[in-house]
């Protein structure tokens, strides 16, 4: 049997090809990142009589850039493991070197193959891919609506500080509609009573009328924001909102995309209380198959939602944060999930109260409830059934 690591980089890998032994059979090879870069390594394979039946392929999960090799060689069939750089670094402290350059990593993962002493992240059915990167776009698309979201409050903090006690939410959708018409105070006394009142009875739908229309101009004329560059604070805030607009639309579509994806696959993660179709997508991409978890707290790990315990000597702390060294996706769903099933779900409810009641702090109850439900997430997928929830026995 022969193991052959390599080192993922962005244009060019390195890979090394060692028998079962553990000996290096030649130098490291440099190929880069292309068809024909691969197919530099399979010509080596050839030369040494490899064939895909007597090796075992091994790489580390770097960035985005070993999805084309893994996809190379796996429709050619080879046997590809890809493993989680944590387990990497682990393994390089056994030696003594702690060198670093791109031949030992390949050679180190290689060995790794070997020894099998790590937990492949398997490359699942297209389904689990699409929804992964859907699901990751959004967190983005999120995400920069939210920076959006922030710089518009920044602006307004400067040339309308009274606008956040107008509206109950400065983005709801009259808010957003008077901020792209008339984002500073001057603008709004530019505008006549009858027609600010009709854009926001128009954005509300009759919620708001000319008695909202007079409380924006009284709070305008008294405006404490700075009295100059106006026109540059409007044409930001402008901007800005549409950005968000358009930002919004595009989550709002990507979401009805994810929510056909997941219904392909046919999951129960959404019967779990606190999980709808986002957050489900997002938990069940990043997990793949569960059957790689043997056990609950393992996938606590790989959320990254497991304790760290600072010890030395006789001393153990007793502030202990959790570890964040899992999938950061999957540790904000969970989070997120279990925010809202503390809740609205019977049992998690009581479990939370009951921690607060010992008197610990909202986030460190969370945190455990947040652990509870990846053992309720364990179990669901891997019985592949509907979550309910069963009164503790008394």
């Amino acid at each position: 049997m022969f193991y052959c690591g390599i080192d993922i980089a962005k244009h060019k890998h390195e890979a090394s090809v060692i028998d079962a032994d553990g000996t290096a059979l030649l130098d490291s090879l440099s190929f880069s990142n292309s068809k024909d870069g691969c197919g530099k390594l399979l010509a080596l394979f050839d030369r040494l009589n490899i064939i895909k039946d007597n090796v075992l392929i091994g790489m580390e999960a770097t960035g985005h850039y070993w999805l084309s090799v893994h996809a190379f060689f796996l429709e050619l069939g080879f046997t590809v493991k890809v493993i989680n750089p944590i387990q990497s670094e682990a393994f390089r402290k056994m030696y003594i070197r702690q060198t670093k350059n791109d031949s030992k990593d390949s050679f180190i993962i290689a060995q790794i193959m070997r020894f099998g002493q790590f937990s492949a992240t398997n490359l699942s059915e297209e389904g689990i891919v699409a929804l992964r990167q859907l699901s990751r776009y959004r967190l983005a698309l999120m995400d920069s609506c939210g920076d959006c979201k922030r710089r518009v409050i920044a602006l307004l903090d400067q040339v309308f500080p009274e606008y956040d006690s107008l509206f109950s939410d400065t983005f709801g959708v009259t808010s957003k509609e008077v901020l792209l018409k008339y984002p500073t105070p001057e603008d709004m006394l530019t505008v006549s009573t009858r027609k600010l009142t009709t854009l926001l009875s128009k954005a509300s739908h009759g919620h708001f009328g000319e008695e909202k229309a007079k409380q924006l101009k009284t709070v305008a004329v008294s405006s404490f924001g700075v009295g100059f560059a106006k026109d540059a604070f409007a044409f930001q805030i402008r901007q800005l909102m549409e950005q968000i607009l358009f930002l919004e639309k595009q989550i709002c579509e990507l979401e009805k995309e994810i929510s056909v994806l997941l219904k392909q696959i046919g999951s129960y993660i959404t019967t779990i209380p606190g999980i709808g179709d986002t957050l489900g997508a997002i938990i069940i991409s990043e997990i793949g198959d569960i059957h790689r978890f043997d056990a609950p707290g393992k996938l606590v790990a790989f959320a990254g939602l497991d304790v760290k315990v600072t010890q030395s000597g006789e001393f153990t702390g007793t502030k202990n944060k959790i570890s964040k060294r899992g999938s950061p996706y999957l540790r904000r769903a969970i989070w997120l999930a279990a925010s809202r099933a503390a809740f609205c779900d019977s049992i998690l409810s009581d479990y939370y109260r009951s921690l607060r009641s010992r008197g610990k702090h909202h986030l460190t109850a969370v945190g455990a409830v947040a652990r509870k439900l990846c053992n309720i997430i364990f179990v669901i997928l891997r019985e592949n059934r509907s979550y309910e929830a069963v009164p503790p026995e008394r």
